[in-house]
């Protein structure tokens, strides 16, 4: 294994979906909170640093044992900004001003505390295994296939995505059709050369990582009951629920 794994938690300061998000209390603790201490109990991971332009946030990210070196620019915390500038920054900052540079980043998004931390860590163990990888993402079966969707340009439609050799794919059989796979933010592993030299958030190669659980997000107030019960049910060492799971495995 690499000995310089970096947890890169980003939590700009400006939810608009539920305002201050980042650091509400859910079951007793700052949501943030929940990525911190995954990241601390890793066997791999060893530096964790939060990303922020707030510092509301800042202040408890560091009372709850993350590295705050600096804050993030507000250019790179706006409503639309991608990942990859808050990665970017992340990098080179440690890179110039502590000449610091990560093996691997591990992403870790607040907004989904639900996580166990065993599969942090085979995450990790599984991009190591793939030295030519650019970086590795968690998904998900994917619920719809794209080989049935269409985009409406004008009085007409085009697919969303052809599939070779079977030119009308909108038509056949959902089980003669490939299956597809949605990323889901569980886990994200990342390769300092995407970044710093391919510009991307993957790269040219990137592998799976598939997880077989249901996912939780909090993004609205009505998501947060749902989120407590599942944070409830891993600390009890308890399975997430088998409906939730099949649920999203239609056959």
């Amino acid at each position: 294994m690499t000995d310089k794994v970096l947890a890169l938690i980003p939590a700009r300061g400006g939810s608009k979906g539920i305002p201050g998000k980042n650091i509400m209390q859910i079951s007793g603790r700052p949501l943030i909170a929940y990525s911190i201490l995954q990241a601390k109990e890793s066997k791999h991971i060893n530096r964790v640093i939060v990303s922020t332009d707030d510092e509301r946030i800042a202040r408890v990210a560091k009372e709850w044992g993350a590295e705050l070196p600096f804050m993030r620019p507000a250019e790179f915390a706006q409503d639309l900004s991608p990942d990859i500038d808050a990665f970017r920054h992340t990098l080179t900052w440690l890179r110039d001003n502590e000449g610091y540079e990560p093996d691997m980043i591990v992403q870790l998004r607040p907004t989904g505390p639900v996580r166990r931390v065993e599969l942090i860590d085979a995450a990790i163990e599984k991009l190591a295994a793939f030295p030519e990888a650019d970086a590795l993402r968690s998904v998900t079966m994917a619920l719809q296939t794209p080989f049935k969707m269409w985009f409406i340009e004008g009085d007409y439609m085009e697919p969303v995505a052809r599939l070779e050799g079977k030119p009308d794919s909108q038509s056949l059989p959902r089980q003669m059709l490939p299956p597809v796979y949605w990323q889901n933010g569980y886990v994200d592993v990342i390769r300092p050369r995407a970044v710093l030299e391919k510009n991307s958030m993957w790269g040219d190669r990137v592998i799976p990582f598939i997880v077989d659980e249901p996912m939780f997000e909090l993004d609205y107030p009505e998501n947060i009951p749902v989120v407590e019960e599942a944070l409830q049910r891993i600390q009890d060492g308890l399975p997430l629920t088998p409906e939730e799971s099949a649920e999203r495995h239609p056959v």
